[in-house]
């Protein structure tokens, strides 16, 4: 008697009815009535026509494939089983276990050895019931010696009366009532594995797969779910069901405590095609000082096609939509069509009537960025910080006071619109916005001394012919120099200034902490050291003041005291 873990299936052959007959003759045959080969008169079919059996199952000639497989194996898995593991399967005939320590009420078998499908024999030690706790409850489980899976047979379950249903997630063993005894999940190597009462809570609780997943993510300790499906597709936690996790599910909880701000990925191609498509602009925040002019706001517009920057400086936040207003028919003047969009922040100066009034008559689009998102405005935002920057570093450069900064900031942009290449091209943003190369021969280190002519005052014949002052950028309205007049304190304009971008520093021959040596000649002169008399009228309660000592002074020794014009006293 042998027990069969797996089921033989064999392939029919046709026969000839002469099974006598040997191919060999079969193909020296001629019959004398067709003059067919491979038969003989009395067995022509044309001559006496097919017999009932070929009627019945008449031959056809073609091709048949080979059949590989000629049984079924019982277990066959990819994966280190654990001695924990139990598999249902459909070819085992009796339930297998390899670990002796599981069975109880343990007896002899009659059977010796069980056979698998690829004729690999195991021998049978003991059979025994399986009642221990954490494993499934079954009888007259077989005892097989070196089985290293655990095998659930479907035909001994059947036999007891027990309903199998498989489908492709999952198997559930049931009896007569419905009711679900036994449940099995299916692994990566698509074997049905058994799972414990207590580990498949869907079979008490009746969850949905919605419900059981987001169970698990409670009890994992609100891990993303991410992580909970390497795991799973990894096999790397026991215990842990095979469930079918799709990203994208919210859970509110884990919103409250790791919820963060949405990416924002740089676009990889451009958006416009054209100059003023789209202009982006953005107010800076007050400055902490009034420039020169009194200004203390900043305007930043951007063409988002050339990247050319415009900068106006305002002085109060309401004057916003008279310089945009400027600002536009000036472009629009320039370059022959219309502004398409705009965009800006919910700032108060940009969401007013005024501007809602202008872009319907003008057709322009505004569009806004999301409240506290300036990344949605990010051109417009990066360029005042490269605006901001940049002004910084040249005014701590000379060490020029805070008042400088608009001429500062106004200098960095007329540099920068002609320095600064566009991104993924090797064209400035001056040329895409006026067509042609610009020239930085004109440039001067902003902060320098310079000499500015005297050409507006009138001058006596003695008079200097020019006033020192500071270089502070160039005009946006001609070709001069705006420069700061350091005898008249104001900020002028003019193309008469000379610039010192390197001065030349001035080294003293002597420190004036040294004291320099007096040269010892054969008739010192004498000089007269008294203090000042104290006046009879002050007032005694006065405190004196202390007398403090000037600088040394050298004296020339070989002159007589006659012709000194006066006299040194202390």
């Amino acid at each position: 008697m042998k027990e069969k873990a797996g089921m033989m299936t064999t392939d029919s052959m046709f026969k000839h009815p002469e099974e006598h007959q040997t191919k060999k003759k079969l193909k020296s045959w001629v019959c004398d009535h067709c003059k067919g080969k491979g038969h003989i008169r009395s067995y022509c079919f044309k001559l006496h026509g097919e017999s009932k059996y070929f009627q019945q199952k008449p031959y056809q000639k073609g091709w048949n494939p080979k059949s590989i497989n000629t049984g079924l194996i019982a277990h066959t898995s990819f994966r280190a089983s654990s001695k924990e593991d139990w598999y249902f399967d459909s070819g085992c005939s009796r339930h297998m276990s390899g670990v002796e320590n599981y069975l109880e009420d343990v007896k002899p078998y009659v059977t010796s050895y069980v056979t698998f499908g690829d004729g690999a024999k195991g021998k049978i030690v003991r059979i025994g019931n399986l009642i221990k706790h954490g494993l499934p409850r079954l009888d007259d489980v077989l005892r097989v010696k070196g089985l290293t899976a655990n095998l659930i047979s479907i035909s001994q379950l059947c036999d007891l009366g027990l309903q199998v249903n498989f489908t492709k997630p999952e198997c559930q063993i049931s009896d007569e009532k419905g009711e679900v005894l036994m449940r099995g999940t299916r692994s990566k190597d698509n074997c049905y594995l058994w799972v414990s009462q207590e580990e498949s809570f869907i079979s008490s609780c009746l969850l949905s797969k919605e419900e059981e997943i987001k169970l698990w993510h409670q009890r994992l300790g609100h891990l993303h779910l991410k992580g909970i499906k390497k795991a799973i597709t990894s096999e790397a936690i026991r215990g842990l069901p095979d469930l079918k996790i799709v990203e994208g599910s919210i859970c509110g909880e884990c919103q409250i405590g790791k919820q963060t701000r949405m990416s924002h990925p740089r676009l990889e191609h451009q958006a416009t095609s054209k100059v003023l498509e789209l202009l982006h602009m953005d107010l800076m925040v007050p400055m902490q000082v009034e420039s020169t002019g009194g200004k203390r706001y900043v305007l930043v517009v951007v063409d988002d096609f050339s990247r050319f920057t415009w900068v106006n400086f305002i002085r109060e936040k309401s004057n916003t939509f008279d310089v945009f207003k400027e600002l536009c028919t000036q472009l629009q003047r320039e370059k022959g069509y219309a502004i398409v969009r705009i965009r800006s922040d919910h700032g108060t100066e940009f969401e007013t009537a005024k501007f809602d009034e202008y872009c319907s008559d003008e057709g322009i689009k505004h569009e806004f960025s999301s409240p506290i998102t300036p990344q949605q405005n990010g051109v417009v935002e990066r360029k005042n910080m490269t605006l901001q920057e940049f002004a910084k570093v040249m005014l701590h450069a000379k060490h020029l006071p805070y008042r400088f900064w608009a001429e500062a900031m106004n200098t960095t942009c007329h540099i920068h619109n002609r320095v600064t290449l566009r991104s993924g091209t090797t064209t400035t943003l001056y040329e895409f916005w006026k067509g042609r190369k610009p020239t930085v021969k004109y440039f001067h280190v902003f902060g320098s001394k310079c000499y500015i002519l005297s050409d507006r005052d009138y001058r006596r014949k003695m008079d200097s012919k020019s006033d020192a002052g500071i270089f502070l950028g160039y005009s946006t309205n001609n070709r001069a120099y705006r420069v700061f007049n350091s005898k008249t304190e104001t900020v002028m304009v003019s193309i008469n200034v000379v610039i010192d971008d390197v001065p030349k520093e001035r080294v003293p021959d002597v420190d004036a902490d040294v004291e320099t040596p007096v040269q010892e000649t054969n008739a010192p002169t004498q000089v007269n050291e008294s203090e000042p008399e104290k006046d009879e009228n002050e007032d005694t309660g006065q405190d004196q003041m202390s007398t403090t000592k000037g600088p040394s002074i050298r004296i020339q020794m070989n002159h007589p005291q006659r012709n000194a014009l006066f006299l040194l006293k202390r």
